[in-house]
């Protein structure tokens, strides 16, 4: 089984094929695959101008900022799929930002929902989601046994990561989002794109965060980028086995 990693911007892919260079299982198990197998293929250039870097059992694809970006790169590498043998899973990941005090920069989150928190209608009477306005869902389920597993191998906190549209940068909307989604453990901008495309071809979906800030008002002398890029690094340097290994849900 192979599965396709999705990141916003070429650094977050540059860092989860750093923490992926390393040995991780191969489906066929072979244990000479030539030079490639170290420092992996050239990249692939798919339609659109993505690009494709392949890691042993893993293909990573930075799709572009945003839920919508992240939707169409994903599908695309989803429609070419049967001609690189197929995906059995997709993973959205990269930098986030996490909520204190349960998520401090530096640290992982693993999704254990994929919530888009601002798809919905404002009305006198509060925010209305997408699936109570009837018109389709607000939240994806990665598999449970999987997110737990993942989270388990990282040391990251299990907890519903929400995607937005506009970066929080408030404290009134960081109350706003902390009533609405009290277990949330970060936000990012392109999870639930990438769970949408994802669902639309069948396949299971989990995100993984590494936190570069604190959801709140808006301070990037305080974002620490370099730090949550070097340990997304290390989130899958510790992570391709586990996903590697994964049978698919039972």
């Amino acid at each position: 089984m192979r599965a396709l990693i999705v990141t916003a911007v070429t650094a977050e892919a540059d860092s989860v094929v750093r923490g992926l260079s390393g040995p991780v299982p191969h489906p066929d198990h072979t244990p000479d695959r030539g030079p490639d197998h170290e420092h992996g293929p050239e990249p692939r250039t798919l339609p659109g101008g993505y690009l494709i870097h392949r890691r042993g059992a893993f293909d990573v694809l930075a799709a572009g900022v945003g839920p919508a970006a992240a939707a169409a790169g994903t599908a695309t590498a989803l429609a070419l799929a049967p001609a690189t043998g197929g995906y059995g899973l997709v993973v959205s990941a990269g930098i986030g930002g996490g909520f204190a005090p349960a998520a401090p920069i530096g640290s992982l989150v693993v999704a254990d929902a994929i919530v888009a928190a601002d798809l919905g209608a404002e009305t006198p009477q509060g925010f209305l989601t997408v699936t109570e306005l009837g018109f389709g869902r607000s939240v994806h389920l990665p598999p449970a046994e999987l997110a737990a597993r993942a989270a388990e191998a990282t040391g990251a906190l299990l907890a519903p990561v929400l995607t937005v549209s506009t970066v929080t940068g408030t404290a009134a909307r960081t109350t706003v989002l902390t009533a609405r989604h009290p277990l949330a453990g970060a936000e990012a901008m392109e999870g639930f794109g990438v769970a949408e495309a994802a669902a639309a071809h069948g396949l299971p979906v989990l995100e993984v965060r590494a936190v570069s800030n604190a959801v709140g008002p808006r301070d990037r002398d305080a974002w620490r980028i370099g730090e949550a890029l070097t340990a997304l690094a290390d989130c899958f340097r510790a992570l391709g086995p586990v996903l590697a290994s994964w049978g698919g849900p039972s």
